[in-house]
């Protein structure tokens, strides 16, 4: 199998881990997520990859919760904004769980396929980097989209809050492959 094919297969199994946190917390909570505002919810990844970049900078962490988590959150609250986004403020609050099972699955998938044609063309480049780094652009694409909503969602020349999103959850799904695959 080569690395592109190791890669959608290993993006695959983190999305599906991803996925059952996600259905788990659906069953526990509901839809208790929805009443967030869009930059509330890039508040809550910015809290999750600011504490990974902490631990990573000290070494060592107080919390007995590791980075894995995190990272699952970060991706799980990616989607939710990309559903939030999709849904606008005059959708109902409540949202069954089927409808947020597939909503879920299907930016997942887009976020597969805009994974799967940028690895193409950078010829997996991710994997030469540090996972440090990975945080870090988490962290720059949090602070650009925190920039366009406080600008009321207008940009002039750069994507949307969209297209941020879907990287994040993209170099959160690296995050995770090297954690889980890679020897670092």
């Amino acid at each position: 199998m080569d690395q592109a094919a190791d890669t959608g297969k290993q993006f695959d199994e983190v999305i599906g881990l991803c996925h059952k946190t996600f259905m788990s917390k659906m069953g526990d909570y509901g839809s208790a997520w929805r009443i967030l505002r869009t930059p509330s919810i890039t508040d809550q990844i910015y809290i999750k990859a600011n504490r990974i970049r902490s631990i990573e900078e000290k070494g060592t962490q107080k919390v007995d919760e590791g980075i894995r988590p995190e990272y699952i959150g970060i991706i799980n609250y990616s989607i939710m904004a990309l559903i939030q986004l999709e849904l606008g403020p005059d959708h109902p609050l409540n949202l069954e769980v089927e409808q947020a099972d597939r909503s879920y699955l299907k930016f997942a998938a887009e976020a597969r396929s805009l994974m799967m044609d940028k690895n193409h063309d950078y010829g997996e480049a991710w994997r030469n980097m540090r996972r440090s780094s990975l945080t870090d652009i988490i962290l720059m694409k949090l602070m650009r989209i925190k920039q366009i909503e406080d600008h009321s969602g207008k940009t002039f020349v750069s994507e949307g809050v969209e297209a941020n999103y879907f990287d994040i959850i993209n170099y959160a799904v690296f995050s995770l492959i090297k954690m889980e695959y890679e020897n670092n």
